[in-house]
């Protein structure tokens, strides 16, 4: 552990009368550690401004900073700071599990005490964290006579780019939440866009806006309000109120990561680091793995989620997807359907669902008697259909069986528009409550969660390591259903600068059937079968599944990498990357000497060289390879795959040969010393 420094230089009142001296104060400064990037904060005529810039140039010109409150004065101008400090910090923490054993926290931050000047002299301050990757800011509400409870109608926040940078952006306000494809528009033809919304430059910087910690408050949203600003717009309470706070009270901090390519994206750990540390004792029941489910048939249409004929989730059957994990080294089976509430067009079920009563051909305490001896944890499901009231009277009692059971890992849904009724936004602070609430639940009755329908990753994992996993946007069952044939090539080239900045997403990768003509022959999975295996490394979720239909692994090579490849990381390495073109991963296995790589490309074919240098300099290492095989296309000739064998160590420049939606998958493990002799060498 590196020694942790934690220095204030504090600036008393008296910089007030700086405003009377000839003329305008110097505005406050504070830079990151490696002094790249550098963040200015100043009052002009009263009203705060911040900037940003990096290498001496400007990445946010002056921004506003305020806020708007319903029966008050807005807080954004006739202020005066009272007092300002620095501080810099290091130190180095451990995840419980996570893309990276041990993170660098390193930043030097700037704190301004804000007053107004006249009655009734409210309080207000910005604190800024510069780190080499980025900044974080946010606004703390002290106690204060002056302001105790408050209700805001607007935060003030601005975003002003220094130029009409190119967006990736998915829509806000849309009915399917966060599950859109994304587009690519310069900052000038935006609306209202989620975060993380990612941009880069004409010089070549990636940026990427989202927020950090959001706790008890609305969501973030940026709406385009002219020229290159973005401003705050969070997501209303049904009466127009953004958030009802007292205080103290904190905000989210608003973030901006910045890199020179989109590599160093990959490689940044802004987000979990502007977290609180983890606040649960005992972690040792939190377990990363990977499962198998009874689900993907209900996609297809073979199965159902309701009960009859086609009902998936029955005894039988879920005792054959337990024998299937426990011969093939899977932790877990998932299970959707098995509760009461699916019959009829469960997506307005939302009063009708019970999350303890069974269906009559499915017995709970059976399958997870069965699943305990095969050494296999039965996943439970727990789907509200958007109706929060229904689930939280039930949710003491739900948790309190499945622990009496041993379901150690639940995931919940919230399909719907917007919930209870269509009453709140998925996203507004109502549902920001209720998400964290079933979080420290979880927690107390030692159950990990898998949220669909979430609310976005902020970093809270790193507080409730719990929070294993999340959906957020478009997955793999739109490969199944959707009215466009799918999720095009190009999308998750995108996915790991946008929404997985954000934290690790539930894909659900692994169909290795792509085609699936015999029962949807409008549908298909726009990848090639070696770019499935590589997404288990590109897109990062502790907890991965394999998707397919267990029949669909019998007599398939391919199928070796999903069992092999783990969902705890110690290390984590980018490769390659551009933006919705192509990203290539290198990860290292925290629980033994293996590395695995995947790398990925678009619509397009393409080529690269990566050298191994990450690997030990002393081993040799047998390279176990899934690529593309002649002729592979997404498109026509998706299942082409060469898997072969060689060796390489730290000094081999590994050739990666991408097809047209397709990928290549490497495991990278020590070689005994018959394999140093007999495997053939790398060329």
């Amino acid at each position: 552990m590196m020694n942790k420094t934690l220095r204030w230089i504090g600036v008393a009142a008296m910089v007030v009368g700086l405003a009377g001296c000839a003329g305008a104060p110097e505005p406050l400064q504070v830079a990151s550690p490696d002094g790249q990037i550098r963040v200015s904060f100043e009052l002009i005529e009263g009203v705060p401004f911040y900037r940003v810039d990096r290498g001496g140039q400007p990445v946010l010109e002056n921004s506003r900073l305020g806020f708007a409150f319903r029966d008050q004065e807005p807080l954004d101008g006739g202020l005066e700071i009272v007092s300002h400090g620095t501080a810099n910090f290091d130190s180095t923490w451990e995840q419980v599990w996570g893309e990276k054993h041990s993170i660098r926290n390193h930043y030097n931050e700037l704190r301004v005490a804000l007053q107004e000047s006249g009655a009734p002299q409210r309080r207000l301050d910005v604190v800024f964290r510069a780190y080499d990757d980025g900044l974080g800011f946010r606004y703390e509400f002290p106690e204060q006579e002056a302001m105790t409870a408050f209700v805001i109608t607007d935060e003030l926040t601005e975003f002003h780019f220094a130029g009409d940078h190119e967006a990736w952006w998915i829509p806000a306000y849309e009915d399917n939440r966060y599950e859109y494809i994304y587009h690519r528009n310069p900052i000038s033809e935006l609306d209202v866009v989620h975060t993380p919304v990612t941009f880069e430059t004409s010089q070549g910087l990636v940026l990427s806006l989202h927020e950090a910690a959001l706790t008890d408050y609305a969501s973030m949203t940026a709406r385009h309000t002219g020229g290159t600003v973005l401003k705050c717009d969070l997501v209303p309470w049904p009466d127009g109120a953004k958030v009802l706070g007292q205080a103290p009270m904190k905000t989210p901090w608003r973030t901006l990561q910045i890199g020179g390519s989109a590599s160093d994206l990959i490689e940044s750990y802004l987000i979990l680091n502007l977290n609180e540390p983890n606040k649960l004792e005992d972690t040792s029941w939190i377990k990363p793995g990977k499962y198998v489910g009874i689900w993907w048939g209900m996609h297809l249409g073979t199965m159902s989620w309701e009960s009859g004929p086609k009902h998936g989730a029955t005894t039988e059957r879920t005792k054959e997807y337990i024998d299937f994990a426990a011969e093939n080294g899977f932790d877990g089976v998932l299970v959707e359907g098995w509760n009461v509430g699916w019959d009829g067009d469960w997506m307005q079920n939302s009063e009708l669902f019970s999350f303890t009563e069974a269906y009559p051909d499915f017995d709970l305490r059976e399958v997870t008697d069965y699943a305990r001896e095969k050494g296999v944890v039965l996943i439970g499901h727990h789907e509200t259909s958007a109706g929060i009231s229904n689930y939280e009277s039930q949710i003491d009692d739900a948790f309190e069986l499945y622990q009496e059971l041993g379901v150690t890992m639940i995931k919940t849904g919230y399909v719907g528009t917007r919930t209870e009724g269509g009453e709140h936004w998925h996203h507004g602070q109502f549902m920001v409550r209720h998400y964290r609430m079933v979080v420290e639940k979880a927690a107390e009755h030692g159950i990990m969660l898998d949220v669909h329908e979430p609310i976005k990753a902020t970093g809270i994992r790193r507080t409730y390591p719990n929070m294993m996993t999340r959906e957020g946007a478009r997955g793999q069952e739109y490969n199944a259903w959707s009215v466009e044939g799918g999720n095009p090539p190009e999308h998750t080239t995108v996915l790991p600068f946008t929404r997985m900045l954000g934290g690790p997403f539930d894909y659900t990768p692994g169909v290795l059937d792509l085609t699936f003509e015999d029962i949807n022959p409008n549908a298909r999975v726009k990848n090639t079968l070696a770019k499935e295996l590589a997404l288990y490394v590109v897109i990062y979720s502790p907890l991965h599944m394999a998707a397919d239909l267990i029949e669909n692994y019998e007599d398939q090579p391919a199928f070796q990498f999903i069992q092999d490849v783990p969902t705890d990381w110690d290390d984590t390495v980018a490769l390659h990357a551009k933006i919705g073109d192509h990203v290539g991963i290198a990860r290292k296995d925290r629980n033994s000497e293996d590395w695995y790589v995947g790398s990925i490309t678009d619509e397009e074919a393409r080529s690269f060289e990566v050298a191994l240098d990450f690997l030990d300099s002393d081993r040799k290492y047998v390279a176990e390879i899934y690529a593309d095989g002649e002729g592979a296309d997404w498109e026509s000739a998706p299942y082409a795959i060469n898997i072969t064998q060689a060796l390489v160590d730290s000094t081999t420049t590994y050739k990666l040969n991408l097809a047209p939606g397709g990928g290549t998958a490497l495991r990278l493990r020590p070689a005994t010393d018959e394999e140093a002799q007999s495997v053939p060498a790398y060329e």
